[in-house]
């Protein structure tokens, strides 16, 4: 599957597939474009609110119920306004002690003399105010009600505007502050040449993915003249589907509103406004790009925390919408029910065992050696996915074992071995040995298998032979349920499509579903050699021009000391995993601290256990705060005018009068301590501290999820 954009021989563009969906009517590209965006700092969703500051009185106030925070401030308003219409004798007394003798130049309508009148009215409606408007915290009220409001009003406003530009522009005008979509485009195309895709954007029936697919074919071609002109043509005669995904594709069923694929960001939840949270982040959303993806991302919680619908399945759909703009090639691994998109969203789907059971979806078989260039690389590969971490020390034997009969086997049947033959190589059978002798023999390749064919022949029998235990695993996939999903041995029955985890050069949407439930043992083997596979592949690409993006639901079975060291790799390699775990004593406990120094994303769920807890502990590790002690006791010095205005004062503010003591001083203190993320952290969010790839941190946060 070429990469964007498509073409056929002699240059020319892929034309549009009849059928494919597209994007629905009445899609505002122009004003999706020129949306105002922030990008700093780093992790914040571009078209979110930008973060705000917040102080100790702000937080005080937040936490105020709003009834109460309302009733008080319309308990302040009414005495203020009362004070006010009671205070007109005084003013005028105050006026005429002032400016004795203007009485009578306001009844004459003198102009001076009215302004001077006035100005003492505002001054007294001032004060009243600010006296009113502190003790009934006005201010809170327009922050916490008003302001939202205001904010929908504007948004509302710029809408129309956009709206009214683009008819402006529609009837000639140039409108201000209005970005043209199509301006790359345009700046290289004839005059005309994007008529078609004008009328497609002004009638609403050009996406996002359409504009951000069209950009990125742009970008490929600009400097080869032979396919700038086919994307030309393409776009003239096609419009906004011209340099089509492949699969024709040009949009997601049922997805959702959290992607920006102008900036390439998901938004994964807002920040709130909590002390522990620096104050340049809160109030504001929090967001992924490949940046911050590509130092990996680890996320535990407990099962029902939210780590599917809230993580991996809105990571698995941007993803895919990046995949299909041209950009991505995504792997999505996990169980067969887990809900991570309907299989519309992917362009291959791998489901052992599912096909046996009639299920349409189900069109392809995984390649068990990867798509490897080499027959060492791919036995290492396979061996390592056969072997749990309990029998890890016996690794490198299994990996030599492995590789004394897929080099051989190759060299003499010209294709690498089916499971039933492996099954039986490895078992020493005498008639599939004998087979595999006379095969080589007749390549004429003996002489450089000789000596380990004879190395694998000593062994067979002995009760250290590493052999017969990598035969009892791979068993486990050689099931009448998993016919035709793996390498076929001969004489099997024609295998499915083998999909090879080493195209990752394509922009590819791929889920591979694992049995979780009916073979939950092979589904271990199964996940541990995708996510080797991916980590390989991923690692040793020449074109690393697309991002390639792991989401592992559950990681539990795949975390090893090879998949960690591939993680490693994948930062200076355009690419980047997302991997989900229900707890951490899942991982044998020697790989626990190398997993979180691999990662550069870290995310704790609600539920966390203490002994998980504290890994991110350590990870986040502490900072200097301004630690305030404050002591109050209430006031009730001075003689009965004082404690009658106080209590005039307390039925207003909602609180008595207090005296305060305040001592401050710096204190170091665990950012977030594994007591915290164990039992306080609230249902519905998650704590999540992110690394970009040039370094760039974003500190641990609390994010409310959507």
């Amino acid at each position: 599957m070429p990469s964007v954009p498509p073409r056929v021989p002699g240059g020319a563009a892929i034309p549009p597939q009849p059928g494919a969906p597209g994007a629905g009517a009445g899609f505002d590209l122009v004003g999706w474009v020129s949306a105002k965006r922030h990008r700093t700092p780093p992790g914040v969703f571009g078209l979110g609110p930008e973060p705000r500051s917040a102080d100790e009185k702000t937080l005080a106030d937040d936490a105020i119920p709003g009834w109460k925070l309302l009733l008080r401030a319309a308990l302040n308003a009414v005495v203020a306004w009362e004070l006010f219409l009671y205070a007109q004798p005084a003013i005028t007394w105050l006026f005429q002690l002032l400016f004795p003798g203007e009485i009578a130049a306001v009844q004459r309508n003198d102009s001076t003399a009215i302004m001077i009148a006035n100005i003492l009215w505002v001054l007294t409606a001032l004060l009243l105010i600010w006296i009113f408007g502190r003790m009934g915290r006005w201010r809170a009220v327009g922050r916490r009600y008003l302001l939202p409001l205001l904010r929908g009003l504007l948004a509302a406003q710029r809408r129309h505007a956009a709206q009214k530009a683009q008819k402006e522009k529609e009837a000639g005008g140039e409108p201000q502050g209005i970005v043209d979509p199509w301006a790359p485009l345009r700046a290289v195309a004839e005059v005309g040449g994007l008529a078609v895709l004008d009328a497609e954007t002004a009638q609403g029936l050009v996406g996002d993915v359409d504009h951000q697919r069209l950009l990125r074919a742009l970008e490929c071609v600009r400097h080869e003249p032979a396919r700038l002109r086919a994307l030309l043509d393409a776009v003239r005669e096609y419009g906004a589907v011209a340099c089509a995904h492949p699969s024709g594709a040009r949009e997601l069923v049922g997805r959702g509103p959290a992607n920006d694929l102008l900036l390439r960001q998901l938004r994964l939840g807002g920040a709130e406004n909590v002390p522990k949270n620096p104050a340049g982040y809160r109030g504001a959303d929090i967001a992924l790009d490949p940046l911050l993806l590509g130092t990996s991302l680890l996320a535990v919680g407990p099962a029902g925390s939210g780590k599917t619908t809230r993580l991996t399945r809105p990571v698995a759909e941007a993803l895919c919408l990046q995949a299909l703009t041209g950009t991505a090639v995504v792997v999505v691994v996990g169980a067969a029910d887990a809900d991570l998109g309907p299989a519309a969203w992917y362009d291959v789907v791998v489901a052992p065992g599912a096909a046996q059971s009639g299920d349409p979806q189900a069109g392809y078989g995984l390649d068990l050696f990867g798509g490897a260039q080499h027959t060492d690389e791919a036995a290492a590969r396979l061996a390592d996915a056969l072997l749990p971490d309990e029998l890890a020390l016996r690794t490198e034997a299994a990996r030599l074992a492995l590789q004394q009969i897929v080099g051989p086997f190759e060299a003499g049947y010209g294709r690498l071995p089916g499971v039933r033959e492996l099954v039986l190589l490895l078992r020493g059978e005498e008639g599939a040995w004998a087979a595999l002798l006379a095969a080589v023999r007749e390549s004429g390749t003996l002489d450089r298998h000789q000596h380990e064919l004879a190395q694998r022949e000593r062994l067979h029998g002995l009760a250290d032979d590493p052999g017969a235990l990598l035969a009892d695993r791979l068993a486990l996939l050689d099931r009448p349920v998993f016919a035709r999903c793996f390498n076929a041995s001969a004489g099997d029955p024609e295998s499915l499509p083998l999909f090879a985890l080493r195209a990752l050069d394509h922009p590819l949407r791929v889920r591979i579903a694992l049995p979780d439930h009916s073979h939950p043992e092979a589904a271990r083997i199964l996940g541990r050699l995708a996510v080797g596979q991916f980590l390989h592949a991923a690692g040793s690409r020449a074109d690393r021009s697309l991002f390639a993006g792991l989401v592992v639901d559950d990681a539990s079975s795949a975390v090893d000391t090879h998949a960690i060291r591939g993680l490693q790799r994948l930062r200076s390699a355009n690419g980047g995993a997302v991997l989900g775990l229900r707890t951490l004593v899942d991982v044998p406990e020697a790989l626990r601290a190398p997993l979180f120094g691999a990662v550069g994303g870290r995310m704790a769920f609600p539920g966390l256990a203490p002994w998980d807890g504290k890994l991110f502990e350590d990870a986040w590790g502490t900072v200097w705060v301004d630690e305030r002690d404050v002591t109050r006791a209430l006031d009730t010095s001075g003689g009965v005018l004082r404690r009658s205005f106080r209590g005039v004062r307390a039925l207003l503010e909602g609180e008595r009068a207090q005296t305060e003591s305040v001592t401050t001083r710096k204190v170091e203190r665990r950012r977030w301590s594994a007591s915290d993320l164990a039992q306080v952290l609230p249902r519905g969010h998650a704590v999540v501290s992110l690394t970009s790839v040039d370094g760039s941190q974003v500190p641990p946060l609390l994010v409310r999820l959507p």
